[in-house]
This record gives C-alpha cells, structure tokens and sequence, in this order.
C-alpha cells in the first residue's frame, strides 16, 4: 500500500475483526467468528437480514483499507491489513509481509480497548500465522490505547458536532450515552481490563466536554446462553424515557469506524427501540476517516517503532 522503504524492513499491520460484504458469504463468516461452530438456522438468517437492511453487507473492510492508505501517508512504513474472521486474513497479510521482505513490524488491533475476546484472540491468531508462515517476522504487539490523547481529541470532535445539532432541533440539552461492544460477563469476571478502559475512555472525553453527567452502557450481545455485560443501551432508554427525556444522543467510543454495529444495532435496532419508548435517538458519527483519528494512530506507531527499533539496536 505504500512505498517500501529501506528503514530495516519495518512495516506496520493493522487487525480488525472482519466482516463479509455480499449476503452469500454470512454463513462462511458466521463458521469463522465461531471457530467452526454452526448457529441454529434461524440465527443465521437473522443476522443476514440484519446485513440486508444496511446494503447487504459491511462497509468495515473498506474503512480499515481507507485508514491504512492514509498513515502511508503519514509514516515512513509500508502499512497491511489482516482480518480475524474474513478476507484478507491475518495469515494472509503475514505472508505478504514475508514475500515483501518485511523483517519486523508493529501491529495495532483497530478496537481501542483492550479485551481477550477481541485483542487477545487477534494476537493469538496472528502468532499462529507468524509461526507457519514468517517465523523470522518481529512483531511488537500494541495491547491497547484506549486514553491515547488523540483519540479522545478525535471521539470529543466528533460527540460536539453531534450534540451542536441535536440541540438546534431540541433547543434543549440531550443526555449522552457512550457505547461499547458487550462482552461475556465472565471475561470480566476472569480480571478482563476491557470494563475500566471502556470507562477510561468515556471519562475522558466527558471531561473534555465538561460534561456534569453522562452514562456508559454496552451494546450488540452475542446470541450465545452465557449471560454478557451491561447495563444495555436499551436500558438505559427506558430510564431516560422514564425520566421524562425524549431525546438521547449515544457515542460509541468502543469502534472506530461504521459496520454492521453501529450502521444495524444503533441506526436501525435502538432507533427502533427507542421511538417505541418515545425516545428519539441520535449519534455521534463514527471516526471512518477522520484526519485527528490518523494523527493519532501514527503518534501511537511512530513512537513504539521508535522504541521497538531502539531496544534491537
């Protein structure tokens, strides 16, 4: 994706979960995400409605690639995509990296907060692939940079152009939710930092806002029996509904850019939800490709490249 250049092979990898983006590939997904597991039909056929109703597919893997393409530009490296669960893999973009002669690489999970169930099963996956494919391969593994100033420069920005325009239609002030991917209560329950930094996140930018109240709720369940953590957005909409609120405005601090999350499970599922209770619901638009949220990813390289670079010297 960009220039190679002669800086001891160093490049940059960027994970993200994957989605599909055609219909007819969601069952294939859905095997990946479960680790070959199947869901009960009716599960699945839910899930690819869900896709339906935001364009048949998920505009994820066309985010991360426009966010690549831009830190080539901002940084001296050669920067690859790799996928948990669909094309391209993350043992794909290693083999890559190993026929470009890429030597070391620092690699960031593209979710801020740091869980098991999502940062820790990509690293895994990625040593896998770097022990079948490169075992040669370097890779500095970035854990998490939930409280990165940048970032929440780049969250704060987007939440005040949000919240400027709910309050010209409301001429009123609107109580704001952040929102961040459930995960199994017992991750948490097993000394999980995912819970803290989420709330790390969203302190900081409230602060940054001088909010005086605000709430953190977490969103899109897995399917599963296990129970998952909360409170759910959808609670907390019954108690703002109940307080007399009509309109809320959410923030999720938990993903970077649109797919299937944000584009189904707030614009369509809570919006829903919500007018059932009264409520009408807005957010603040995701990052995609802000200009502040690539500052921020290439401080956060630059400097571990820096330091990675320094401790093999």
């Amino acid at each position: 994706m960009s220039q190679r250049t002669s800086d001891n092979r160093w490049a940059v990898l960027l994970l993200a979960h994957g989605a599909p983006d055609r219909l007819e590939d969601i069952p294939e997904f859905l095997l990946n995400v479960r680790g070959g597991r199947p869901l009960p039909e009716p599960i699945v056929k839910e899930i690819t409605h869900r896709y339906s109703l935001i364009g048949g597919g998920s505009p994820l893997l066309s985010w991360t690639l426009a966010q690549a393409q831009q830190l080539t530009e901002t940084l001296a490296h050669p920067v690859y995509v790799g996928m948990r669960n669909w094309k391209p893999f993350i043992a794909e973009a290693v083999q890559k990296m190993r026929d470009e002669g890429v030597e070391r690489a620092v690699a960031l999970s593209l979710a801020p907060q740091n869980s098991r169930t999502s940062i820790g099963l990509y690293k895994q996956r990625l040593q896998d692939a770097i022990g079948k494919h490169a075992p040669q391969l370097h890779v500095d593994f970035i854990e998490s940079w939930h409280d990165h100033p940048l970032l929440i420069q780049a969250f704060l920005d987007k939440l005040v152009v949000a919240r400027a325009r709910v309050q010209a239609e409301t001429s009123a002030e609107v109580p704001i939710i952040f929102t961040a991917h459930s995960v199994p209560e017992q991750t948490i329950a097993d000394g999980d930092p995912y819970v803290d930094q989420v709330r790390e996140t969203a302190r900081r930018v409230a602060e940054a806002m001088e909010l005086t109240s605000y709430r953190v709720a977490f969103q899109s369940q897995g399917m599963t029996a296990e129970p998952w953590i909360g409170p759910t957005v959808e609670s907390q909409i019954d108690e703002l509904a109940a307080q007399g609120e009509r309109h809320v405005l959410l923030a999720p601090i938990g993903f970077v850019c649109d797919h299937v999350e944000i584009l189904y499970d707030i614009d369509v599922l809570f919006r829903d939800y919500g007018k059932s209770r009264g409520v009408t619901v807005h957010r603040s638009d995701s990052l995609n490709d802000s200009p502040l949220f690539t500052k921020a990813l290439t401080e956060i390289i630059s400097v571990r490249v820096l330091e990675s670079a320094g401790s093999h010297e």
